[in-house]
Protein backbone atom coordinates (compact mmCIF):
# COMPACT_ATOMS: atom_id res chain seq x y z
CA UNK A 1 0.00 0.00 0.00
CA UNK A 2 1.16 3.35 -0.56
CA UNK A 3 1.93 6.07 1.80
CA UNK A 4 0.38 9.36 1.66
CA UNK A 5 2.14 12.09 4.14
CA UNK A 6 3.14 15.75 3.77
CA UNK A 7 7.14 15.96 4.05
CA UNK A 8 8.97 12.86 4.68
CA UNK A 9 12.26 15.27 5.83
CA UNK A 10 10.61 16.07 8.55
CA UNK A 11 11.30 12.38 9.90
CA UNK A 12 14.38 13.35 12.13
CA UNK A 13 11.57 15.77 14.57
CA UNK A 14 9.38 13.15 14.65
CA UNK A 15 11.82 10.19 15.68
CA UNK A 16 12.91 12.58 18.66
CA UNK A 17 9.41 12.89 19.43
CA UNK A 18 8.84 9.27 19.47
CA UNK A 19 12.15 8.80 21.50
CA UNK A 20 11.38 11.25 24.51
CA UNK A 21 7.35 9.96 24.85
CA UNK A 22 9.01 6.40 24.98
CA UNK A 23 11.29 7.11 27.60
CA UNK A 24 7.97 8.12 30.18
CA UNK A 25 5.80 4.93 28.93
CA UNK A 26 7.29 2.35 30.59
CA UNK A 27 4.19 0.62 30.68
CA UNK A 28 4.39 -0.13 27.26
CA UNK A 29 7.95 -0.89 27.00
CA UNK A 30 7.28 -4.08 29.11
CA UNK A 31 4.25 -4.95 26.66
CA UNK A 32 6.57 -4.31 23.95
CA UNK A 33 9.65 -6.95 25.10
CA UNK A 34 6.70 -9.45 25.76
CA UNK A 35 4.64 -8.87 22.71
CA UNK A 36 8.89 -9.65 20.88
CA UNK A 37 8.63 -12.50 22.77
CA UNK A 38 5.38 -14.11 22.15
CA UNK A 39 4.32 -12.60 19.11
CA UNK A 40 0.61 -12.64 19.45
CA UNK A 41 -0.12 -10.59 16.15
CA UNK A 42 1.79 -12.86 13.80
CA UNK A 43 0.68 -11.99 10.15
CA UNK A 44 -1.88 -10.18 11.45
CA UNK A 45 -3.48 -6.68 9.96
CA UNK A 46 -3.91 -3.47 12.01
CA UNK A 47 -5.08 -0.38 11.31
CA UNK A 48 -4.88 2.75 13.67
CA UNK A 49 -6.93 5.88 13.63
CA UNK A 50 -5.90 7.60 16.38
CA UNK A 51 -4.79 11.71 17.11
CA UNK A 52 -1.22 11.22 14.47
CA UNK A 53 1.33 11.96 17.34
CA UNK A 54 4.01 10.80 18.75
CA UNK A 55 2.09 8.78 21.67
CA UNK A 56 0.13 7.09 18.80
CA UNK A 57 3.36 6.62 16.81
CA UNK A 58 4.96 4.56 20.18
CA UNK A 59 1.32 2.48 20.47
CA UNK A 60 1.94 1.50 16.36
CA UNK A 61 5.68 0.39 17.36
CA UNK A 62 4.49 -2.17 20.02
CA UNK A 63 1.78 -3.43 18.06
CA UNK A 64 4.44 -3.86 15.32
CA UNK A 65 6.73 -5.94 17.86
CA UNK A 66 3.60 -8.12 18.23
CA UNK A 67 4.26 -9.56 14.31
CA UNK A 68 1.44 -7.09 12.91
CA UNK A 69 1.64 -5.19 9.83
CA UNK A 70 0.72 -1.86 10.73
CA UNK A 71 -0.94 1.05 8.75
CA UNK A 72 -1.51 4.40 10.78
CA UNK A 73 -3.93 7.67 10.03
CA UNK A 74 -5.41 10.51 12.37
CA UNK A 75 -8.91 10.95 13.23
CA UNK A 76 -9.41 14.55 13.58
CA UNK A 77 -8.08 16.91 10.84
CA UNK A 78 -5.61 19.29 13.18
CA UNK A 79 -3.55 16.75 15.85
CA UNK A 80 -2.12 15.03 13.29
CA UNK A 81 1.88 16.17 13.32
CA UNK A 82 3.86 16.00 9.83
CA UNK A 83 6.96 15.05 11.61
CA UNK A 84 5.75 12.19 13.47
CA UNK A 85 3.97 10.81 10.32
CA UNK A 86 6.91 11.23 8.42
CA UNK A 87 8.91 9.55 10.73
CA UNK A 88 6.85 6.30 10.51
CA UNK A 89 6.66 6.54 7.25
CA UNK A 90 10.29 6.66 7.08
CA UNK A 91 10.49 3.46 9.37
CA UNK A 92 8.19 1.67 7.26
CA UNK A 93 4.57 2.01 8.29
CA UNK A 94 1.57 2.28 5.57
CA UNK A 95 0.85 6.36 6.86
CA UNK A 96 -1.88 8.56 5.68
CA UNK A 97 -2.44 11.86 6.62
CA UNK A 98 -0.92 15.09 7.42
CA UNK A 99 -2.10 18.33 9.55
CA UNK A 100 -4.35 20.54 8.54
CA UNK A 101 -5.85 18.43 5.88
CA UNK A 102 -9.72 18.85 4.26
CA UNK A 103 -12.44 17.12 5.13
CA UNK A 104 -12.59 15.77 1.79
CA UNK A 105 -8.46 14.65 2.35
CA UNK A 106 -9.01 13.35 6.06
CA UNK A 107 -11.94 11.23 4.61
CA UNK A 108 -9.52 10.00 1.79
CA UNK A 109 -7.04 9.18 4.11
CA UNK A 110 -9.49 7.13 6.40
CA UNK A 111 -10.15 4.94 3.05
CA UNK A 112 -6.97 4.95 2.02
CA UNK A 113 -6.28 3.23 5.10
CA UNK A 114 -8.86 0.77 5.09
CA UNK A 115 -7.99 -0.36 1.81
CA UNK A 116 -5.52 -2.33 3.54
CA UNK A 117 -7.86 -4.90 4.51
CA UNK A 118 -7.23 -4.88 8.37
CA UNK A 119 -8.06 -7.80 10.39
CA UNK A 120 -8.58 -4.84 13.58
CA UNK A 121 -8.66 -1.60 13.85
CA UNK A 122 -8.30 0.67 16.90
CA UNK A 123 -10.65 3.50 16.21
CA UNK A 124 -10.83 7.04 17.61
CA UNK A 125 -14.37 8.65 17.34
CA UNK A 126 -15.58 6.08 15.21
CA UNK A 127 -15.11 7.54 11.71
CA UNK A 128 -13.58 4.14 10.48
CA UNK A 129 -16.50 1.94 11.74
CA UNK A 130 -18.82 4.60 10.25
CA UNK A 131 -16.81 4.38 6.97
CA UNK A 132 -16.95 0.08 6.75
CA UNK A 133 -20.55 0.44 8.04
CA UNK A 134 -22.13 2.99 6.04
CA UNK A 135 -19.98 3.20 2.83
CA UNK A 136 -17.66 0.87 2.05
CA UNK A 137 -18.19 -2.77 3.67
CA UNK A 138 -16.00 -4.37 0.95
CA UNK A 139 -12.90 -2.88 3.03
CA UNK A 140 -14.46 -4.81 6.18
CA UNK A 141 -14.48 -8.39 4.52
CA UNK A 142 -11.18 -9.57 6.82
CA UNK A 143 -12.16 -7.52 9.58
CA UNK A 144 -12.34 -9.66 12.94
CA UNK A 145 -12.87 -6.75 15.26
CA UNK A 146 -11.68 -3.89 17.18
CA UNK A 147 -10.97 -1.22 19.60
CA UNK A 148 -12.79 2.06 20.46
CA UNK A 149 -10.57 4.64 21.88
CA UNK A 150 -12.90 7.57 23.29
CA UNK A 151 -16.91 8.56 24.44
CA UNK A 152 -17.75 9.65 21.26
CA UNK A 153 -16.69 6.28 19.51
CA UNK A 154 -18.81 4.80 22.18
CA UNK A 155 -21.86 6.16 21.67
CA UNK A 156 -21.66 5.95 17.77
CA UNK A 157 -21.38 2.09 18.54
CA UNK A 158 -23.75 1.50 21.28
CA UNK A 159 -26.04 3.21 18.15
CA UNK A 160 -25.50 1.29 15.83
CA UNK A 161 -25.63 -2.21 17.88
CA UNK A 162 -29.30 -0.83 19.45
CA UNK A 163 -30.48 -0.69 15.79
CA UNK A 164 -28.69 -4.05 14.71
CA UNK A 165 -26.43 -2.34 12.52
CA UNK A 166 -23.54 -3.22 14.32
CA UNK A 167 -21.60 -6.15 11.87
CA UNK A 168 -18.13 -6.97 14.26
CA UNK A 169 -17.13 -6.84 17.73
CA UNK A 170 -15.78 -4.07 19.28
CA UNK A 171 -13.83 -3.66 22.37
CA UNK A 172 -14.97 -0.13 24.59
CA UNK A 173 -11.41 0.85 25.85
CA UNK A 174 -13.03 3.75 26.75
CA UNK A 175 -14.99 2.26 29.34
CA UNK A 176 -12.16 0.20 30.63
CA UNK A 177 -11.26 1.93 34.35
CA UNK A 178 -7.50 2.54 33.88
CA UNK A 179 -8.52 4.36 30.42
CA UNK A 180 -11.16 6.70 31.78
CA UNK A 181 -10.76 7.05 35.11
CA UNK A 182 -7.26 8.66 34.68
CA UNK A 183 -6.67 9.68 30.94
CA UNK A 184 -10.14 11.50 30.65
CA UNK A 185 -10.41 13.03 33.93
CA UNK A 186 -6.37 13.88 34.80
CA UNK A 187 -5.01 13.54 31.15
CA UNK A 188 -8.41 15.57 29.51
CA UNK A 189 -7.65 18.49 32.95
CA UNK A 190 -4.30 19.04 32.17
CA UNK A 191 -3.95 18.90 28.32
CA UNK A 192 -6.86 21.30 27.97
CA UNK A 193 -5.20 23.90 29.98
CA UNK A 194 -2.26 23.38 28.23
CA UNK A 195 -3.82 23.77 25.07
CA UNK A 196 -5.58 27.04 26.15
CA UNK A 197 -2.59 28.63 27.87
CA UNK A 198 -0.11 27.93 25.19
CA UNK A 199 -2.11 29.47 22.50
CA UNK A 200 -3.60 32.03 24.47
CA UNK A 201 -0.91 33.44 27.24
CA UNK A 202 -3.76 34.66 29.21
CA UNK A 203 -4.03 34.59 33.41
CA UNK A 204 -6.68 31.64 34.24
CA UNK A 205 -6.90 33.05 37.99
CA UNK A 206 -10.03 35.20 38.94
CA UNK A 207 -11.89 34.62 35.64
CA UNK A 208 -15.06 32.42 35.52
CA UNK A 209 -14.69 28.91 33.70
CA UNK A 210 -17.74 27.53 32.12
CA UNK A 211 -17.49 24.31 31.58
CA UNK A 212 -20.02 22.24 29.92
CA UNK A 213 -20.63 18.76 30.90
CA UNK A 214 -19.43 17.28 33.65
CA UNK A 215 -18.52 13.52 32.47
CA UNK A 216 -15.30 12.52 33.37
CA UNK A 217 -13.53 14.82 30.99
CA UNK A 218 -15.57 18.02 32.32
CA UNK A 219 -14.72 17.30 35.83
CA UNK A 220 -10.92 16.96 34.75
CA UNK A 221 -10.98 20.65 33.12
CA UNK A 222 -12.71 21.73 36.10
CA UNK A 223 -10.58 20.41 39.05
CA UNK A 224 -7.67 21.70 36.60
CA UNK A 225 -9.48 25.55 36.52
CA UNK A 226 -10.14 25.40 40.15
CA UNK A 227 -6.33 24.85 40.84
CA UNK A 228 -5.69 27.84 38.68
CA UNK A 229 -7.76 29.71 40.99
CA UNK A 230 -10.56 29.97 38.53
CA UNK A 231 -14.39 30.62 40.00
CA UNK A 232 -15.72 27.22 37.92
CA UNK A 233 -19.42 27.18 36.49
CA UNK A 234 -20.68 24.03 35.57
CA UNK A 235 -23.70 23.33 32.94
CA UNK A 236 -25.00 20.08 32.64
CA UNK A 237 -28.07 17.91 31.44
CA UNK A 238 -28.18 14.99 33.86
CA UNK A 239 -29.37 15.86 37.25
CA UNK A 240 -27.08 12.79 39.03
CA UNK A 241 -23.81 14.78 37.60
CA UNK A 242 -25.35 18.36 38.50
CA UNK A 243 -25.61 17.21 42.17
CA UNK A 244 -22.01 15.97 42.08
CA UNK A 245 -21.00 19.27 40.58
CA UNK A 246 -22.67 20.86 43.27
CA UNK A 247 -21.61 19.00 45.59
CA UNK A 248 -17.95 19.18 43.74
CA UNK A 249 -17.96 22.99 45.04
CA UNK A 250 -19.00 24.10 41.30
CA UNK A 251 -21.91 26.60 40.43
CA UNK A 252 -24.22 24.90 38.66
CA UNK A 253 -26.15 26.93 35.94
CA UNK A 254 -28.03 26.95 32.57
CA UNK A 255 -25.59 27.66 29.56
CA UNK A 256 -27.99 30.77 28.88
CA UNK A 257 -27.25 32.30 32.23
CA UNK A 258 -23.69 30.79 32.33
CA UNK A 259 -23.07 32.53 29.14
CA UNK A 260 -23.47 36.18 30.70
CA UNK A 261 -20.76 35.41 33.47
CA UNK A 262 -17.98 33.31 31.56
CA UNK A 263 -14.95 34.41 30.54
CA UNK A 264 -13.60 30.58 29.33
CA UNK A 265 -15.64 28.76 27.98
CA UNK A 266 -14.97 24.77 27.52
CA UNK A 267 -17.50 22.27 26.25
CA UNK A 268 -16.89 18.42 26.70
CA UNK A 269 -20.24 16.65 26.55
CA UNK A 270 -20.32 15.06 22.81
CA UNK A 271 -23.76 16.64 22.18
CA UNK A 272 -23.91 19.04 18.96
CA UNK A 273 -25.05 23.15 19.67
CA UNK A 274 -24.25 23.22 23.13
CA UNK A 275 -23.14 27.65 22.66
CA UNK A 276 -25.44 28.86 19.97
CA UNK A 277 -26.89 32.27 19.25
CA UNK A 278 -28.80 33.04 21.86
CA UNK A 279 -25.70 32.98 24.04
CA UNK A 280 -23.23 34.21 21.63
CA UNK A 281 -25.43 37.84 22.10
CA UNK A 282 -25.30 37.65 25.68
CA UNK A 283 -21.28 37.08 26.19
CA UNK A 284 -18.67 39.69 27.46
CA UNK A 285 -16.66 40.77 25.09
CA UNK A 286 -13.26 38.72 25.52
CA UNK A 287 -15.03 35.46 25.78
CA UNK A 288 -12.85 32.93 24.78
CA UNK A 289 -14.18 29.87 24.07
CA UNK A 290 -13.08 26.24 22.88
CA UNK A 291 -14.03 23.06 22.46
CA UNK A 292 -12.43 19.60 24.16
CA UNK A 293 -15.30 16.68 22.82
CA UNK A 294 -14.15 14.95 19.65
CA UNK A 295 -15.98 16.91 17.12
CA UNK A 296 -16.15 20.46 16.28
CA UNK A 297 -19.90 20.39 16.65
CA UNK A 298 -20.49 21.97 20.43
CA UNK A 299 -19.88 25.40 19.62
CA UNK A 300 -21.99 26.19 16.88
CA UNK A 301 -19.72 27.98 14.08
CA UNK A 302 -22.31 28.64 11.77
CA UNK A 303 -23.98 30.68 14.50
CA UNK A 304 -20.96 32.94 15.52
CA UNK A 305 -20.20 33.19 11.67
CA UNK A 306 -23.78 34.86 10.82
CA UNK A 307 -23.46 37.06 13.65
CA UNK A 308 -20.58 38.38 13.21
CA UNK A 309 -19.54 41.18 10.75
CA UNK A 310 -15.96 41.07 11.38
CA UNK A 311 -13.88 37.63 11.17
CA UNK A 312 -9.80 37.62 11.44
CA UNK A 313 -7.04 35.12 12.86
CA UNK A 314 -6.03 36.98 16.13
CA UNK A 315 -2.57 34.83 16.45
CA UNK A 316 -2.30 31.04 15.72
CA UNK A 317 -4.87 29.00 16.90
CA UNK A 318 -7.12 32.17 17.73
CA UNK A 319 -10.30 33.15 15.76
CA UNK A 320 -11.77 36.73 16.36
CA UNK A 321 -15.22 37.14 15.89
CA UNK A 322 -16.51 40.30 15.77
CA UNK A 323 -20.22 41.59 16.61
CA UNK A 324 -22.32 44.07 15.44
CA UNK A 325 -22.56 46.16 18.95
CA UNK A 326 -18.58 45.91 18.96
CA UNK A 327 -18.04 42.97 21.30
CA UNK A 328 -15.32 40.06 20.05
CA UNK A 329 -15.49 36.80 20.91
CA UNK A 330 -12.51 34.05 20.39
CA UNK A 331 -12.51 30.77 19.02
CA UNK A 332 -10.04 28.27 19.90
CA UNK A 333 -8.40 25.61 17.47
CA UNK A 334 -11.66 26.14 15.22
CA UNK A 335 -13.83 24.61 17.68
CA UNK A 336 -11.89 21.34 17.31
CA UNK A 337 -10.12 19.44 20.09
CA UNK A 338 -7.93 22.62 21.81
CA UNK A 339 -5.82 20.09 23.52
CA UNK A 340 -4.98 18.29 20.14
CA UNK A 341 -5.45 20.94 17.49
CA UNK A 342 -3.98 23.35 19.96
CA UNK A 343 -1.39 21.04 21.79
CA UNK A 344 0.62 18.06 22.43
CA UNK A 345 -2.33 16.45 23.66
CA UNK A 346 -2.55 14.29 26.92
CA UNK A 347 0.54 13.89 29.11
CA UNK A 348 2.94 10.63 27.77
CA UNK A 349 2.39 8.71 31.25
CA UNK A 350 -1.60 9.13 30.79
CA UNK A 351 -1.62 7.76 27.36
CA UNK A 352 0.83 5.01 28.79
CA UNK A 353 -1.94 3.25 30.40
CA UNK A 354 -4.40 4.03 27.97
CA UNK A 355 -2.60 2.64 24.68
CA UNK A 356 -1.37 -0.31 27.33
CA UNK A 357 -5.30 -1.26 27.30
CA UNK A 358 -5.37 -0.65 23.83
CA UNK A 359 -2.23 -3.15 22.74
CA UNK A 360 -3.56 -5.96 25.07
CA UNK A 361 -7.08 -5.65 23.55
CA UNK A 362 -5.70 -6.02 20.15
CA UNK A 363 -4.05 -9.02 20.75
CA UNK A 364 -7.28 -10.07 22.80
CA UNK A 365 -9.40 -9.39 19.83
CA UNK A 366 -6.85 -11.47 17.10
CA UNK A 367 -7.08 -14.23 19.84
CA UNK A 368 -10.87 -14.51 20.52
CA UNK A 369 -12.07 -13.26 17.16
CA UNK A 370 -13.93 -16.75 16.18
CA UNK A 371 -15.88 -16.60 19.49
CA UNK A 372 -16.59 -12.75 19.69
CA UNK A 373 -20.36 -11.63 18.55
CA UNK A 374 -21.22 -8.46 16.42
CA UNK A 375 -21.69 -6.49 19.32
CA UNK A 376 -19.42 -3.63 21.62
CA UNK A 377 -17.66 -5.85 24.93
CA UNK A 378 -16.04 -4.38 27.66
CA UNK A 379 -12.66 -4.96 28.38
CA UNK A 380 -11.41 -7.88 29.79
CA UNK A 381 -11.17 -6.94 33.86
CA UNK A 382 -8.00 -9.14 33.91
CA UNK A 383 -6.16 -6.62 31.24
CA UNK A 384 -7.26 -3.53 33.00
CA UNK A 385 -5.91 -4.89 36.84
CA UNK A 386 -2.74 -5.96 34.95
CA UNK A 387 -2.73 -2.78 33.66
CA UNK A 388 -3.13 -0.74 36.81
CA UNK A 389 -0.55 -3.53 38.46
CA UNK A 390 1.81 -2.18 36.05
CA UNK A 391 1.61 0.78 36.37
CA UNK A 392 1.61 0.81 40.43
CA UNK A 393 5.12 -0.89 39.54
CA UNK A 394 6.18 1.60 37.34
CA UNK A 395 5.58 4.21 40.22
CA UNK A 396 7.09 2.09 42.72
CA UNK A 397 3.88 1.83 44.94
CA UNK A 398 3.00 -1.39 46.57
CA UNK A 399 -0.47 -2.32 48.21
CA UNK A 400 -1.61 -4.95 50.39
CA UNK A 401 -3.19 -8.38 49.32
CA UNK A 402 -6.04 -9.82 50.97
CA UNK A 403 -5.06 -13.23 52.91
CA UNK A 404 -7.04 -16.46 52.38
CA UNK A 405 -8.73 -15.94 55.69
CA UNK A 406 -9.78 -12.59 54.33
CA UNK A 407 -10.74 -14.05 50.83
CA UNK A 408 -13.10 -16.39 52.52
CA UNK A 409 -15.03 -13.71 55.01
CA UNK A 410 -15.88 -11.79 51.70
CA UNK A 411 -17.21 -14.60 50.11
CA UNK A 412 -19.56 -15.30 52.89
CA UNK A 413 -17.88 -18.82 53.87
CA UNK A 414 -17.12 -17.89 57.36
CA UNK A 415 -19.70 -15.42 58.47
Amino acid sequence: MKTNIKDITLANSGKQKIEWVAKHMPLLGKIENDFAKTRPLDGVKVAISVHLEAKTARLAYVIRSAGAEVAVTGCNVLSTQDDVAAALAADGFIVNGWYNATDEEYHQHLVNTLEFKPNVIIDDGGDLLKILTDERPDLGTELWGGCEETTTGIARIRALENTGALKFSMIAVNDADCKHLFDNRYGTGQSVWDGINRTTNLIVAGKTVVVAGYGWCGKGIAMRALGFGAKVVVTEIDPIKAIEAHMDGFDVMLMAAAAVVGDIFVTATGCEKIITTEHFKVMKTGAVMCNAGHFDVEICKPDLEQLSVDIKQERNNITGYKMADGRELYLLADGRLVNLAAGDGHPAEIMDMSFAIQALSVAFVAENYEKLQPKMYNVPREIDEYVARLKLDAMGLKIDELTDEQKRYLSGEIL
